[in-house]
């Protein structure tokens, strides 16, 4: 039987981790493809046992796992294992990510004639902007991904960003990408678990923020505590969560269905619902001073047109392309390619699942948004009180 909500329930403990292990196994799996351009070529470069260990890994926890029999006992073993979840779920999807989307991975609004990439950076400009961030402020990136947020928020605010993430190969793409960018001396990546920050962060950030990363947390409050632990008195932190709207119904299969989509193709091991959302950042000790839907706004062109293929919202023959993949006809030709590029060994197997459970979640996250039961830009913005401890 189906759980009655969505709960945000703690975990019993958290992963004990293993920075060893994970640097082993990431050498093992993405050898010398850290140092490829990204995409196709970075996924021809991988160990096939280790692919093989990682999907094996990442897929038991879906794996004729339906909506309409998921149990509360199996959600929570989503949540015990949180981090082993989202760091192979990362080291299968990355390349995908770069080759679909770029560097940045997130959603944005886009305004009328706006390219894609432009929105993108519009977004991440507007977080800064909310959150006040200003130059050679010391900031915390949580879940940064390969760095494309990190790199625009240097750029538009000349600030310094820390780069926390759990994902080895992440943390060297984005390493890279800063040198090539000429800001190696403003950006630092940094290991680690977001739910267990190390103890020198305590109070060391000007300012903190994450961009559709904390949706990973088995427990929104448990990561924001963390969040707040690492703030300066009077330090803010901002957030595009993805969280499930107030209109989502657990006992409804079809709503059901849509949320089981977008974790299981987004690694996600526990989402919750806006209400939670807030409760969380209050409950964490922050005054919240913003917050807002922004997909919910009357926008003209929708957050989710690049997934839903629709290519008359393209201002550019580069929207066009990257548009394009996510038609139906680019991903046909895309699943086929993935197929014979297994059989002939050119890529490694479980390449060609990962981009099916991606393709899932795509139609899940569409009609999520279509429907408005999810949104992935619910912005929070919060202040550490200047007489916190």
């Amino acid at each position: 039987m189906a759980p009655s909500a969505v709960v945000s329930t703690p975990t019993s403990s958290l992963e004990k981790e293993d920075h060893a292990r994970d640097a082993a196994f990431n050498k093992s799996l993405h050898g010398t493809s850290v140092d490829a351009r990204g995409g196709i070529m970075a996924m021809r470069k991988k160990d096939a046992a280790a692919q093989k260990a990682a999907v094996d890994e990442y897929f038991k926890h879906w794996d004729n796992k339906l909506a309409a029999t998921e149990t509360e006992e199996v959600r929570k073993a989503r949540r015990d294992e949180y981090a082993t979840l989202t760091r192979h779920y990362y080291n299968l999807a990355t390349d995908l990510y770069e080759y679909g989307w770029g560097t940045s991975f997130h959603f944005c609004r886009f305004a009328p004639g706006e390219g894609f990439y432009q929105g993108i950076a519009r977004h991440e400009h507007y977080l800064a902007l909310q959150m006040g961030i200003k130059e050679n402020f010391k900031v915390l990136d949580v879940g940064c991904g390969v760095g494309g947020p990190a790199r625009e928020m240097i750029k538009f605010t000349g600030c310094n960003v820390v780069g926390f993430n759990n994902n080895d190969y992440q943390l060297q793409r984005a390493a890279r990408y800063a040198e090539k960018a000429g800001m190696g001396d403003k950006f630092l990546g940094v290991k680690g678990d977001f739910m267990q920050m190390p103890a020198e962060f305590a109070g060391t950030f000007d300012a903190v923020y994450a961009i559709e990363a904390t949706v990973h947390a088995p427990r929104l409050q448990g990561v924001y505590e963390e969040i707040y632990r690492a703030l300066k008195p009077g330090g803010v932190f901002g957030v595009y969560e993805w969280l499930m709207t107030d209109n989502y119904d657990n006992d409804n299969p079809r709503h059901r269905e849509i949320r089981l989509g977008i974790e299981q193709g987004d690694g996600i091991s526990n989402m919750v619902k806006v209400s939670e959302g807030l409760e969380a950042i209050k409950g964490a000790g922050f005054e919240l001073l913003h917050h807002e839907d922004l997909a919910d706004r009357p926008d003209e062109v929708p957050w989710y047109y690049p997934l839903a293929g629709e290519l008359k919202y393209c201002r550019s023959l580069w929207d066009l392309f990257t548009v394009g993949r996510m038609t139906w006809a680019g991903r046909s030709i895309m699943h086929k390619f993935m197929g014979v590029g297994e059989i002939v060994g050119l890529l490694p197997t479980g390449t060609q699942k990962t981009a099916d459970s991606l393709a899932l979640a795509a139609d899940c996250l569409v009609a999520g948004g279509k429907e408005k039961l999810f949104t992935p830009m619910y912005l929070m913005v919060g202040r550490k009180p200047l007489d916190a401890n």
